[in-house]
């Protein structure tokens, strides 16, 4: 999944940098798009682990779909504590709280396996997306800043193929990792002590993948805080975050922000079906292990979709590209709900390629005319990331109502078709009129 920029701070970057206002840190690039890699493939594992504790705790759709509630709401409740945490203590400190935030929700994986409770899986899920928000906050202003302004477009969709290739490799070690564990026996036959015990056994492999993260994320925190100290002069502007919600009144703003917190949704929605959708006899009717293989497919086509879509805008209004791959994505899950075998398994994968271009799109359309107060807009549509947590169980309580992933896909398929719609209500974005509307 593609991620916001946040409003956490804006320092002075005559003080921080180059001549020409940017900072002249290379070693920072790095630190940058590691972050980028590190928090799209946790998000991406959500994926894997839903199917996993959907069959250990007998959960049915809208419960397993929890999964990504408990994740996405930090986006919601810890975004503003967030910016104002890196607003007082700087980028690199406030990267370190971050990191070692993700590594506590991490290390909560222990307590959760050894009580085989799903509500610590949840808890722990929580403070790792917490960490993640407080990252995310740091990482995304930074890339403005590590180069000239005129090139920060660039820069950011560079740093957004991180990502991508994060949400694409994790998925395939965490289905081999976690899903390739499971028993034959399972958790709906067992009751009593033998449900416990074997739940404790099964999330061993969740456990030790995430302390494998734990592991990785302390080193990471480490390198940080020892240069902690690396930007100089680093000023932070102190006004209230929470005034920045007065930009959804304007209809461009607002219309844009609905749009991220409907995309989010419904790519998170989807991405957390495939596995369920695969093992369908109607389908493909993989094994749980093979289904998860799958998983990266869909966020693989968000890597090349973006690099695609970055040569595609530069020839043709991003506006009109938006609304093609909304409408694109919303075909596709046509073609998905009345086909069967390959075709409707390869039409669902394929909305990933789709996705590619929009979370950045919707962000900058959305944004445009926003002036001094670009700034305030990007740390809103952080906020807006929150549709990850919504969308996904009203997805699944569709399957539940319906007893059909077909018909539950009807969800993604209004969230996809509002974002067409603001394809069309930005298009031409030089026209007076429409800039008006900023």
């Amino acid at each position: 999944m593609a991620l916001a920029p946040s409003a956490a701070a804006s320092p002075n970057r005559d003080s921080a940098g180059g001549d020409d206002g940017h900072i002249d840190a290379p070693e920072l690039r790095l630190f940058v798009m590691a972050l980028f890699f590190i928090f799209g493939g946790i998000t991406s594992l959500n994926d894997v682990i839903i199917p996993k504790l959907k069959e250990l705790f007998t959960l049915n759709y809208m419960e397993a779909m929890l999964i990504q509630t408990a994740f996405f709401a930090a986006y919601a409740i810890i975004g503003i504590p967030g910016a104002a945490i890196v607003k007082r203590v700087g980028y690199m400190r406030g990267a370190a709280i971050g990191l070692l935030t993700m590594m506590a929700g991490c290390v909560l994986f222990i307590p959760a396996s050894g009580t085989a409770t799903f509500g610590l899986f949840l808890l722990a899920l929580f403070v790792l997306a917490s960490g993640v928000t407080i990252v995310q906050v740091v990482a995304n202003p930074l890339i403005s800043l590590l180069g000239p302004a005129k090139t920060a477009g660039s820069r950011l969709t560079f740093a957004q193929a991180f990502n991508s290739l994060g949400t694409t490799i994790f998925p395939i070690v965490g289905s081999i990792v976690m899903l390739g564990s499971l028993a034959k026996v399972k958790a709906s036959d067992l009751s009593g002590a033998a449900l416990d015990a074997y739940r404790s056994a099964e999330t061993v492999a969740v456990v030790h993948s995430y302390l494998g993260l734990a592991a990785a994320l302390a080193i990471v925190a480490g390198v940080v805080w020892y240069n902690r100290n690396l930007l100089k002069g680093e000023h932070h502007d102190h006004s209230a975050v929470l005034k920045s919600f007065d930009l959804l009144q304007r209809p461009r703003f607002g219309y844009g922000a609905l749009c991220i917190f409907l995309y989010v949704g419904a790519e998170v929605a989807i991405g957390s079906l495939i596995v369920n959708y695969m093992r369908q006899s109607h389908v493909l009717g993989l094994s749980e292990q093979a289904a998860g293989g799958l998983i990266p497919i869909y966020w693989f086509g968000a890597l090349v979709g973006r690099f695609i879509g970055s040569a595609v805008m530069r020839a043709i209004d991003p506006a009109k590209v938006l609304m093609f791959n909304a409408a694109g994505a919303l075909i596709l899950i046509v073609i998905t709900t009345q086909t069967t075998g390959q075709i409707a398994a390869g039409s669902l994968l394929a909305i990933g390629l789709m996705n590619s271009i929009m979370f950045p799109t919707i962000f900058t359309l959305a944004c445009e005319g926003l002036g001094e107060r670009a700034a305030d807009g990007s740390g809103v549509i952080c906020v807006a990331i929150v549709g990850g947590a919504v969308i996904p169980p009203l997805t699944g309580s569709l399957a539940d109502l319906s007893g059909s992933l077909e018909f539950a896909l009807i969800l993604p398929a209004v969230c996809y078709l509002v974002i067409a719609g603001f394809g069309l209500f930005a298009r031409h974005k030089a026209d007076p009129a429409v800039a008006a509307l900023a």
